[in-house]
């Protein structure tokens, strides 16, 4: 069983001016040769101000879960969509081997977003994307699955299950478990704090398990993000965004 805490990514911007995001590469903590772990790449915090256009632009072997907490944006792409995104209508943009896109920040408050890019279990795949509504904007003390590769209402071609929850202050929360093959958890603490184990993780901090006994506890009300999957997974590291961004050993030492 292994516990490791995650800092928060390195800004780029700044918040308070029109344009911010966090870049977040977990496997520079946790793995000696991948900025990524496993399936998952690269997740991007990001704050943006209403009117504020993302201009187009395009991706390439990235699995990308487009996750809305305040403000809404509209998304248009080089297939035809035109869609709006908010704290309940949610995106996946599967980019296979060519995919283009541009967001548009709209109404009256700033967007806060995680773009979360997961790595495929191959490159060159077609290219697809899916939207989906959910019934309520959080779900409340319970694990609610957004992502899988099966039967999940976003549907991401790697064995990766992607689950949030808004945890109230002072409650514990057993992790889900996806699949018996499953052995590797990423937290993630959108806002709020909680403790895990020994560690107690912040706003925009994760932490790495896999230990499925593991109980999460609000030491304040935390909206969550976690990945449920298995490191050693095959999957593809090449990709436009979630590629990994690390030298290997081998390449270190040629």
């Amino acid at each position: 069983m292994t516990i490791n805490k995650i800092p928060a990514g390195r800004m780029r911007g700044d918040f308070r001016h029109g344009f911010g995001v966090e870049i977040l590469y977990p496997g520079l903590t946790v793995t000696s040769d991948d900025s990524g772990i496993g399936p998952i790449g690269r997740i991007d915090r990001a704050q943006v101000q209403p009117g504020h256009l993302i201009g187009m632009h395009p991706h390439k072997d990235d699995e990308i879960l487009t996750y809305i907490r305040g403000g809404e944006m509209l998304h248009r792409d080089t297939v035809g969509n035109a869609k709006r995104l908010d704290k309940t209508h949610f995106m996946m943009m599967n980019a296979g081997h060519t995919f283009q896109h541009e967001e548009l920040m709209l109404g009256q408050a700033p967007v806060r977003a995680l773009q979360i890019f997961l790595r495929p279990n191959a490159p060159n795949l077609e290219p697809m994307v899916q939207f989906h509504e959910f019934a309520d904007e959080e779900s409340a003390d319970n694990w609610r699955l957004i992502a899988g590769p099966r039967t999940a209402p976003l549907m991401v071609r790697s064995a990766i299950w992607v689950y949030d929850t808004r945890l109230t202050e002072g409650t514990q929360l057993r992790l889900p478990v996806a699949a018996d093959s499953q052995n590797g958890f990423l937290l993630y603490v959108f806002t709020g704090k909680i403790g895990l184990g020994d560690e107690t993780i912040s706003e925009g901090e994760s932490v790495f398990t896999t230990s499925r006994d593991q109980r999460p506890r609000a030491l304040m009300t935390s909206d969550l993000i976690l990945f449920s999957f298995d490191p050693k997974a095959e999957v593809y590291r090449g990709g436009m965004f979630s590629g990994n961004q690390k030298p290997s050993a081998e390449h270190r030492h040629a």
